[in-house]
Order: C-alpha cells, then structure tokens, then sequence
C-alpha cells in the first residue's frame, strides 16, 4: 500500500524530519495503526547503509529511536486524558469501567514485558501505548521499560536493514525484502491471537455442561 522507497527519495533532505514524524505517529497516534513502521526502518537503514538517501545509518537510528520513545511518552499521556472519558460513558458496552480494571490487573501484572514485547508487533505498539495511560501504569515504570522497547525497536529494525542492506542481493530486492519482512510480520501478530482464541474455545468447550441424552 506504501511505496516506502518512493517515500524516502522523494522525502530528499527532509528525509530525517520524514522517518521522524512516521515513527512518533505510529507510537503515539492511532493513525499509526495504518503507517509502515516496520518497513519505514527497515528501508530507511538500508537505503542510508548504501548512500542512497542524505543520511547516514547512525544519525538514521538516533532519530527513530527518539522518535520510538517521545511516541511512546505521547501516547502514553493521550490515554490518560482521554481514557476516562471513554470508559465513563453510560452507553459504553465494550469499554467500560470493568474492562478497565481488568486491563488494570494485566499492566500490574505484565506491565514490563508487554511494553517491551508490543514494540515489535504491529497494532500492538500504537494501541498499548495509549491502553498503559487508560490503565494508570505508574508513570516511571512505563517510561523504563517504553524506552528500552523503544530504542531496541526502531534502533534495532534500522540497524538490521543497514546490514543486510551491505548484501547485494537485498540491496537489488528491496520490495522483495519487505514483502517477505512484512508477511513475517503479520505471521508474528496473528498466530498469538489464533492461539490464545483456540485455547479460549478449549477452555470454554471443557466447562461446558454435557447434555444427558434421555
């Protein structure tokens, strides 16, 4: 849907300012949920590894990884002021008051690890970022942890396509390389989804009552 490449060349000296406000919107703004992050990085480290674009990989990596963590930060406190709102409404079937303390209950629980673990999963990292500020996370905790995720993230993602982008095969492939990275990660985000539905179906078809034929 996004000629990524296309994107960042015609970006030209803006490139930096360009790759900035895609990463911090995917973190911090449901927008996000419909920007290329993954291949943003990804393209951005390559295209900077071979000099295509006016930047170099180390400058490239800073910046998103700014990028990745002030998103964070930003889409943390969005939740906080519009979190309440949401789960406050009367008419409010799904977000409500009850979801909320559950949701609570998980960030106390698993608060660090999925902070860490959302930054690599698409949808995942737009949505918990403003979820962790519903849920109230203590502040300096979130902070912690959304950085580490952060920086590994987008500095990791951008570093790996400097790398492979040093083999010219995937130098000369670049559509190839996302069509095959992004398919991976649509694999990666659904198969824990399709998991955890069919062990809800287990877990539900195991407690239900059996009928007692006459």
């Amino acid at each position: 849907m996004f000629d990524v490449v296309g994107i960042l060349h015609w970006l030209g000296p803006f490139v930096l300012v360009g790759v900035f406000l895609i990463i911090f919107a995917e973190c911090a703004l449901l927008i996000g949920l419909v920007l290329p992050g993954d291949p943003t990085l990804f393209t951005a480290g390559l295209l900077a590894a071979t000099g295509a674009i006016s930047a170099d990989l180390a400058t490239v990596a800073i910046v998103v990884a700014t990028a990745a963590v002030l998103g964070n930060i930003g889409g943390y406190w969005i939740g906080v002021k519009v979190g309440p709102a949401l789960f406050e409404r009367p008419s409010a079937r799904f977000l409500h008051k009850g979801q909320l303390q559950k949701v609570e209950k998980f960030f106390e629980k698993y608060g660090p690890l999925a902070i860490v673990l959302a930054r690599f999963l698409p949808l995942a990292r737009t949505l918990i970022t403003a979820v962790a500020g519903m849920a109230r996370m203590d502040p300096k905790r979130y902070f912690v942890y959304s950085t580490i995720g952060g920086i590994a993230w987008a500095a990791g993602m951008t570093l790996l396509g400097g790398l492979l982008g040093q083999i010219p095969w995937v130098a000369a492939n670049v559509d190839t390389m996302l069509l095959g990275m992004t398919l991976a990660i649509i694999t990666i985000s659904v198969v824990p989804i399709i998991r955890e539905t069919v062990k809800r179906r287990r877990k539900k078809n195991a407690n239900a009552p059996e009928t007692i034929e006459a």
